[in-house]
C-alpha cells in the first residue's frame, strides 16, 4: 500500500514510519518538519491545514494518524485545534479523496477517568470524563474518526499504553531528568500495577492494524506488552538503565493529586518555561492500576510483541552507555 504517516517526526511517529517501510510499504509522511525517516518521502505542513492536507492524502491508500499535540498543560484551544479539528480535517479530506483506510492512533487516556484499571479490554473513549485537556480532546477525536468508520472509508483505532524507548524524549527522558535532580516521587507506596509498551512493539503492532484494519475496522484496540508491574519497578528499571538512582522518597496520593490540581490552575495563568512538575492527571496515572486485558487485541490484528520489558531495559542501557 501507499500510506500516509502523520506525525512522523515525533518518537512514536518515526518509529511507526519506518515499521510501515520496513514491511514493504510505500510511506509518506506528513508533519511540519522533516521526519528524519530513511525510506520515506516527506510532504511538509499541518494538520490544520485544510490545502496542505488534501495534498497529503492525494493517491494515498491508508492513513495512520499519529500528528496531535501532546502535553500535560498548554492552551485548551490549542488541543482543540489540533487533536479535534486536525482530525477532522484528514478525516474530510481523507472521504473526498477516497482513501479507503484510516487508522486513528489514541491513547488509553481517553477512557481514563481517574480510578484504576484492572485487566479491562478497551473501554469507550470519553471526553467528559477524560482528565485533562489531552486526554479530552484526544477521546473527542477518537469518536469522530470511529464514527466516520464505514464500507468507504474503514477505521480502526489503536491506544498504545505509555510507550517508552531509547530516545524517548517524553517519558523516558522525563523521569530520568526529575530522577537525577532528586525531584521523581513514589506516590503512595509505588506498587500500583501499570502496563507499558516498548516503542518496538508499539510500532509493530500499529502496522498489524494497518494491515488488518480491512477485518477489524469500528473497533478499538488498546495495545501493551502485557507485562503489567509495580510503578515503583518500572521507574526503577528506567532509572537504572540511564545509571541514576531510583526514586527514594514519597508523597501520599491524594496529597500529590490535590497538590495537581493546584499547580495544573496555577499553570494555566502563568505557564512556566516546561512541563508542570506535577498535574492531577499525573498524579493519577502514577497512583492508580492501569493495565489492560490484551487477548483481542492480539488475536484480532495479529500481533504478538517480540521485545519483553526486561529485554526493552537493556536496550535502554545500552542506548545510555553509548550515547
Amino acid at each position: 500500500m501507499k500510506v500516509l504517516v502523520t506525525g512522523a517526526s515525533g518518537f512514536l511517529g518515526s518509529a511507526v514510519a519506518a515499521a510501515i517501510a520496513a514491511a514493504g510499504h510505500e510511506v509518506r509522511c506528513f508533519q511540519r518538519r522533516p521526519s528524519g525517516v530513511a525510506g520515506v518521502t516527506d510532504a511538509l505542513g499541518s494538520i490544520t491545514d485544510p490545502a496542505a492536507v488534501t495534498d497529503a492524502v492525494a493517491g494515498v491508500d491508508a492513513i495512520v494518524h499519529l500528528a496531535a499535540k501532546v502535553s500535560l498543560a498548554g492552551d485548551p484551544a490549542e488541543f482543540e485545534t489540533v487533536n479535534v479539528g486536525g482530525t477532522r480535517t484528514l478525516l474530510d479530506a481523507a472521504r473526498a479523496a477516497g482513501v479507503p483506510r484510516l487508522v486513528f492512533v489514541s491513547s488509553p487516556s481517553v477512557a481514563h477517568a481517574g480510578t484504576s484499571i484492572t485487566g479491562s479490554d478497551a473501554l469507550p473513549a470519553d471526553p467528559v470524563h477524560a482528565r485533562g485537556d489531552y486526554a479530552r480532546t484526544k477521546a473527542a477525536a477518537e469518536l469522530l474518526a470511529l464514527a466516520a468508520d464505514s464500507p468507504e472509508l474503514r477505521v480502526v483505532a489503536v491506544r498504545p499504553h505509555l510507550v517508552w524507548g531509547p530516545g524517548d524524549p517524553q517519558l523516558t527522558e522525563r523521569i530520568v531528568v526529575r530522577a537525577r535532580a532528586g525531584r521523581l516521587p513514589l506516590l503512595g507506596h509505588g506498587a500500583a500495577l501499570i502496563d507499558s509498551t516498548y516503542v518496538d512493539n508499539a510500532a509493530d503492532a500499529i502496522t498489524a492494524a494497518l494491515e488488518r484494519v480491512d477485518a477489524v475496522h469500528g473497533n478499538a484496540y488498546v495495545l501493551t506488552n502485557g507485562e503489567p508491574r509495580p510503578v515503583a519497578e518500572l521507574l526503577a528499571g528506567i532509572c537504572t538503565a540511564a545509571g541514576v538512582r531510583p526514586p527514594a522518597w514519597s508523597v501520599p496520593a491524594g496529597v500529590a493529586r490535590a497538590a495537581g490540581s493546584v499547580i495544573e490552575a496555577a499553570w494555566r495563568v502563568f505557564p512556566g518555561a516546561d512541563e508542570p512538575p506535577m498535574t492531577r492527571f499525573l498524579a493519577e496515572q502514577l497512583s492508580t492500576a492501569h493495565w489492560f486485558d490484551q487477548r483481542r487485541t492480539r488475536a484480532d490484528l495479529h500481533w504478538t510483541p517480540v521485545v519483553s520489558l526486561d529485554e526493552g531495559l537493556a536496550r535502554l542501557a545500552e542506548h545510555y552507555r553509548t550515547a
